[in-house]
């Protein structure tokens, strides 16, 4: 038998997903500070092409969290 459709959290765990993404990107930022002379180029747009998909996929998380907050009234 099926689970019942229980989205009443899904707006706070769409919110903690946006929170680790913000996180892993400044976490990113932070690495490419401290070790930008030690890194390859390569490496180095590697790591910022990441950054730049986290920061879409919060864009998309973000108006997911909205449907979700209107659709819980």
């Amino acid at each position: 038998m099926a689970k019942p459709d229980d989205r009443s959290d899904n707006a706070e765990k769409i919110q903690n997903a946006i929170d680790n993404t913000r996180e892993n990107i400044q976490q990113t930022n932070d690495y490419l500070d401290e070790h930008a002379d030690e890194i390859s180029g390569e490496e180095m747009h590697n790591l910022q092409h990441k950054n730049t998909k986290r920061e879409r996929a919060i864009e998309g998380f973000e108006a997911e969290y909205q449907d979700e907050k209107n659709q819980q009234g």
